[in-house]
């Protein structure tokens, strides 16, 4: 049997872990197909206003606000997805430091060898205005692991950095690490997630129905059970 043509979506990535876990696999059993183009909202952001254009757009609320704003997506197509939160993880097996206050954060920022964080992200974004409210930015940049965008895990597991921030979610697409827990509310800034169909969508009914699946009781659960907390 011929393949439909597939549902184009350029994607944040918060939600990969339960996409890649759950909530992909179960929209190509039901006959359908999906193209996920991965990045950071603000690297998607760029590339939508160089002229991209994809079926679906997964992004920040913020940014869906802009894109609703300019008339890039449909506004009546637009849904509420996830809110997420920022943590902090360590290589599997090693000790987990204390994070309970917002004194022990930065102290346990301060100890640490070194902190990955990403520049393109809304985490690492965020991370990076705090160390600098806080007045330990010289300190932590000193020995920071910065990238661009992509999984700041992964810095643990290459031993570049012995802590990494990112949204949690974010953190549980990688292997061979354990989550030590959420920032302290004193400094945690959750961050929601839309998703809307773009006008120039090729397939804008298929995409319509791939946003209701985006919201469907299973996905509810793939979402919780990546550290990702359902809006619908």
């Amino acid at each position: 049997m011929t393949q439909a043509t597939p549902v184009e979506v350029i994607c944040a990535f918060v939600v990969r872990s339960p996409f890649d876990a759950e909530i992909l696999p179960a929209w190509e059993q039901q006959g359908h197909a999906v193209q996920v183009k991965w990045d950071t909202t603000s690297v998607i952001m760029e590339s939508i206003r160089s002229g991209f254009r994809s079926d679906v757009a997964l992004v920040t609320v913020s940014a869906m606000d802009e894109l609703v704003a300019e008339g890039i997506v449909d506004a009546d197509s637009r849904v509420e997805l996830v809110e997420s939160n920022i943590g902090i993880a360590v290589k599997a097996g090693e000790a987990h430091p204390d994070i309970s206050s917002k004194a022990a954060f930065i102290a346990t920022l301060l100890e640490a060898r070194s902190v990955a964080y990403s520049l393109g992200g809304a985490s690492g974004i965020y991370f990076k205005s705090l160390i600098e409210k806080l007045g330990i930015a010289a300190e932590i940049n000193a020995k920071a692991t910065t990238l661009p965008g992509g999984f700041t895990a992964e810095k643990l597991l290459t031993g570049e950095a012995s802590l990494a921030i990112q949204q949690i979610s974010e953190l549980l697409a990688v292997q061979g690490i354990e989550i030590v827990g959420r920032l302290p509310d004193a400094v945690q800034k959750p961050t929601s997630f839309s998703a809307a169909v773009f006008k120039e969508a090729k397939n804008p009914a298929l995409s319509r129905e791939f946003l209701k699946h985006l919201q469907s009781s299973s996905a509810a659960n793939a979402y919780q059970a990546k550290g990702l907390d359902p809006l619908f």
